[in-house]
């Protein structure tokens, strides 16, 4: 019986020359923001497009969500941050429930602005809320420097208004794969000071670190080394603030739970509204 060839040789070669095109084509796609590669997405589990990160995405997942703070009697104002996520925020809303200070998301990378921060941002400051932006960060994807500068001309500086906060370099669990972006704890530092101090020469001011002790731990190696210049944002949603991370003695900001009573996480500054206001001015 005669056998059924599926071509000639010329035609196969024709064939693995163009499915070598189309897998060479594949390769460059996945490299692109909002793509998964094969190193960073497990069988099953689908990403988050880039740009959707937001403050505390990860907290949960990696550290867990306990009970609300316990009062300790100590002076705290209450505060929110905002990304894209909550949309149109009803400030008057947050205000009339007690919110004094909000921080939004103004980037994330270098390839992401957030298309509700002129709302958020001002929205915050015309209800007459001490507010202020924060960044993203993705180390894996270009230098601290190029990110600081990014934030900075997209609505990250400062002004000595009285209303204005200081930026915030967001640095925590990556969503979109290796949870230290493949960074080594020198190398993250590295990364970091180089986006504080490109920071502060730009605006005058030391950038707030938001983090939790647990990624500190891991991707840092628990530097002690930012705690003398960079006012600490701690995310911990428990009872109480737990751990910090190596070198700061007290927290600036509790970010304590991603599911308030109002919009956004909510968060307490350690200490009462002149203390948000002293921040603000410098």
């Amino acid at each position: 019986m005669p056998v059924h060839r599926s071509g000639s040789g010329t035609t196969r070669r024709s064939r693995f020359a163009a499915m070598g095109t189309l897998l060479a084509a594949l390769s460059l796609l996945l490299t692109l923001p909002g793509a998964a590669t094969a190193a960073n997405s497990p069988a099953g589990v689908t990403l988050p497009a880039r740009g959707t990160a937001r403050m505390g995405m990860g907290v949960v997942a990696h550290d867990g969500q306990g009970g609300l703070p316990r009062d300790t009697r100590a002076v705290q104002t209450e505060g929110v941050d905002v990304a894209s996520y909550q949309g149109n925020v009803n400030w008057a809303t947050l205000w009339n429930s007690g919110v004094k200070w909000a921080y939004a998301k103004a980037t994330e990378g270098t390839y992401y602005t957030n298309p509700y921060f002129a709302q958020q941002y001002n929205g915050s400051y015309n209800i007459g809320m001490i507010r202020g932006a924060y960044h993203f960060a993705t180390p894996d994807t270009t230098s601290g420097a190029t990110q600081a500068n990014y934030f900075v001309d997209h609505g990250g500086g400062w002004s000595k208004d009285g209303k204005t906060l200081p930026g915030v370099l967001d640095i925590e669990w990556n969503p979109y794969g290796d949870q230290c972006y493949g960074k080594t704890a020198a190398s993250m530092v590295s990364w970091i000071r180089d986006f504080v101090n490109t920071y502060k020469s730009r605006t005058g001011r030391d950038a707030v670190i938001y983090t939790a002790t647990s990624w500190w731990q891991t991707c840092t190696g628990n530097n002690a080394g930012f705690a003398a210049t960079n006012p600490l944002w701690v995310a911990r949603y428990n009872t109480t603030v737990g751990t910090l991370p190596a070198g700061w003695t007290y927290y600036t900001i509790w970010q304590y739970t991603s599911s308030g009573p109002t919009v956004g996480d909510h968060n307490h500054f350690n200490g009462a509204l002149d203390r948000v206001q002293a921040l603000a001015n410098g």
